[in-house]
């Protein structure tokens, strides 16, 4: 990646917190904006993930998984879950939360004006089910092993070389298992090069994407999903995700 990396700064960190654990009311604070792409961490796994093929005792991976609250989420329905990703101020933010359960942060109204506000896990999360990494989704360790539920969010388009993290999904996935993924397909080249990039170019990115995949996986659920960031009061970052639920052939 060329020049500095944006997810390395406190801005980042502190529209992440609010993305991920805000309320409507703090998000959308002049009481307008869409409502239907709040809570996207959330949603990733509630529309996403097949309950009624979960085993109960099985390890959850969440790759890209930013301040953490798709980790949360998938914790209450996997016994064991792992989040990784590439941003040490991320991991060390939902280690503070793994822990302690909250962290302070502030979000901007407007110019310097910022608002004390807290991230919170909920209640009936096990946070004892939970550890942090930091990792290159690029790059995983071997000894990773293999998984009953991995969940990428938003993570393919910023990757520096997708089709190599496409290629190793096969053995992170156990026979059977679920692959959530979700992407805008925000291809950019401070991010990825265009060689490497999955369509885009000459073709449709979510067709690329999907005949990589189809090899080793069974296509069983495909929606949108909106997202949101909120830069400030009056400023926000919108996009709509391809949401897609995979199964490994068994």
């Amino acid at each position: 990646m060329k020049g500095n990396d944006p997810y390395q700064t406190d801005r980042a960190l502190r529209e992440y917190l609010l993305s991920h654990y805000g309320s409507e009311e703090e998000i959308l604070s002049l009481g307008v904006g869409p409502r239907d792409a709040l809570g996207f961490c959330v949603r990733t796994v509630e529309l996403l993930l097949d309950l009624n093929t979960l085993s109960g005792d099985g390890r959850a991976l969440d790759l890209g998984c930013a301040v953490g609250r798709s980790s949360f989420e998938l914790a209450k329905r996997c016994n064991q879950v792992i989040g990784i990703d590439k941003s040490p101020s991320f991991v060390n933010a939902c280690e503070t939360l793994r822990v302690s359960g909250e962290l302070a942060f502030e979000s901007v109204k407007q110019g310097g004006i910022a608002h004390s506000l807290t991230a919170r896990v909920d209640d009936e999360v096990d946070r004892g089910r939970v550890r942090f990494e930091v990792g290159d989704a690029c790059a995983l360790p071997e000894e990773l092993g293999s998984f009953e539920v991995v969940h990428a969010a938003n993570l393919l388009c910023r990757l520096s070389d997708p089709r190599a993290f496409l290629a190793r999904l096969p053995d992170l996935v156990l026979p059977g298992g679920q692959l959530l993924l979700a992407t805008p397909f925000t291809w950019l080249e401070e991010f990825t090069s265009i060689d490497k990039w999955v369509g885009g170019v000459e073709d449709d990115s979510s067709h690329v994407l999907k005949s990589l995949l189809s090899s080793s996986f069974q296509l069983e659920r495909e929606l949108n999903l909106p997202f949101l960031i909120r830069e400030h009061e009056r400023k926000f970052q919108f996009g709509i995700s391809l949401g897609m639920l995979w199964r490994r052939s068994r």
